[in-house]
């Protein structure tokens, strides 16, 4: 990337859909905490940025494999806490609890296979809409073409 890159450009609109997307996340299976960490490994990118009607940000998250184990601790540090408002249930979250953070420590059920798989998708699925609110959020204030000619360029 370049100093200056597209994704430099468009720091404040990501503030702006930041705020606007929190409801989204206070509704999904992730806390506040974990949504942070999700995009630190999320990076986002624009496909075909040379076709003007086929361009589209997308959420590459590659790297969040790397982080999904990080989540669990998350959720044992908030579980010990008294929990996280507003977890357990969800998308079939993992709840969390006394029991589960035990059985963690002890390598029994929860955090690996499958239950990786779950947050793999979940996060996907959140962080690709993250980006199709920005790409809307751009289209919007008619930034767009000048950030996907940026890409095109770079």
């Amino acid at each position: 990337m370049t100093a200056n890159s597209w994704t430099d450009q468009i720091v404040g609109e990501r503030m702006t859909v930041d705020q606007e997307f929190s409801p989204k996340i206070a509704s999904s299976r992730f806390s506040s905490q974990e949504w942070s960490l999700i995009m630190t490994a999320t990076e986002f990118e624009i496909e075909r940025p040379d076709d003007p009607e086929e361009a589209r940000l997308v959420a590459n998250t590659e790297r969040v494999d790397q982080i999904l184990p990080e989540l669990e601790n998350i959720r044992s540090q908030m579980g010990a806490m008294g929990g996280v408002p507003g977890e357990s249930g969800g998308a079939g979250g993992g709840g969390g609890g006394f029991l589960d953070s035990i059985k963690g420590a002890l390598g029994m059920g929860g955090g690996t296979g499958g239950d990786y798989e779950a947050e793999r998708e979940a996060a996907e699925e959140l962080t690709q809409a993250y980006a199709d609110q920005l790409q809307a959020h751009l289209e919007s204030k008619g930034r767009w073409d000048a950030i996907r000619e940026q890409a095109a360029d770079e």
